[in-house]
């Protein structure tokens, strides 16, 4: 027996304003959420790496290890959106900022490596910087042909100074950087993030997944004009998860620094969080209607976004 959970997108739903609701403060960007219901009962428990049970009916099930993170794209969307939380909550004002590219010159795929390697860099960068309180929040992500980089988004305490890209290259020793601008973006961690699960179609990055044995033309495709309001040049096309095969089971798609806050969430009626997300109107609305297929539980769930930076 296996449980799944079904969704479907709503095109018709709102809430009371008097309904309970979560207001989540990530910067200059509001979330808004509300549930029909909240379900508190635990339905399995598990006994040991292998097995668990079906409190429901006492049944004990195998289970089932994933051999990537396509495989558990629920758990991938939540770490996903945590990280451009953490981004929104923390990335306030750009000047004191630097968003960075760490790259291999050679193709390296080892996972403990690439993590050990980007501790050194910030060890060596704290150094060389240290009349500033530094934290980051970096993300790791591997290109088709295995090798990994890493998007590092370095937080200092007043005003970022002028830093040379050869310099960056001189602390990290493993490759190339590049340092890009985060200025007139308005929704930093949906832009920053957009690119983490999906891979562009390239001819190149579709003989790569081919080789692991991945049916491309079975996979499916969007196209991408513009990210959060930033026009692209020319229109993008991706293979939406496929950059998911890439990464290992349990791996962590991204790390923060001891200092990195986390977003503020408090619970209000409907008409309060409005208020306090500055009665505008909702940058981004969101609908879905969950329910598992033991038809035990369903609910909806309504989002929210507010952006004060857009008119």
């Amino acid at each position: 027996m296996e449980i799944l959970i079904e969704k479907e997108e709503l095109s018709d739903y709102s809430i009371g304003n008097e309904d309970l609701v979560s207001l989540k403060t990530m910067g200059h960007i509001y979330e808004i959420c509300y549930l029909q219901k909240k379900n508190n009962e635990i339905k399995t428990q598990l006994i040991d790496k292998d097995h668990y049970i079906y409190k429901k009916t006492g049944e004990v099930f195998k289970c089932n290890h994933i051999d990537n993170r396509a495989e558990s794209k629920f758990q991938v969307g939540q770490s996903l959106k945590r990280l451009r939380d953490y981004i929104n909550t923390n990335v306030v004002d750009t000047n004191k900022c630097k968003w960075i590219t760490l790259t291999y010159k050679k193709n390296m795929t080892d996972s403990k490596q690439l993590y050990n390697d980007f501790k050194r860099f910030m060890t060596r960068f704290k150094r060389r910087f240290k009349e500033y309180k530094i934290e980051y929040i970096v993300a790791m992500e591997p290109q088709s042909r295995g090798a990994w980089h890493c998007h590092c988004i370095i937080i200092f305490d007043r005003v970022a100074p002028f830093i040379p890209n050869a310099t960056i290259e001189v602390l990290w020793e493993q490759g190339f950087t590049k340092t890009t601008k985060l200025d007139n973006i308005d929704n930093i961690g949906a832009y920053l993030t957009a690119y983490l699960g999906d891979m562009e179609f390239t001819k190149e990055n579709i003989q790569e997944l081919e080789k692991q044995g991945l049916n491309v033309s079975q996979m499916a495709l969007k196209e991408v004009n513009e990210i959060e309001g930033i026009k692209l040049k020319e229109p993008k096309s991706f293979i939406k998860g496929a950059r998911l095969y890439m990464y290992p089971p349990k791996f962590n798609l991204y790390r923060i620094s001891r200092g990195i806050k986390k977003p503020k969430k408090e619970y209000f009626s409907y008409h309060v969080a409005k208020e306090k997300a500055g009665l505008r109107l909702p940058t981004y609305t969101k609908g879905i209607k969950i329910s598992d297929t033991d038809n035990s539980f369903d609910n909806i769930i309504i989002y929210e976004y507010y952006n004060t930076k857009r008119k």
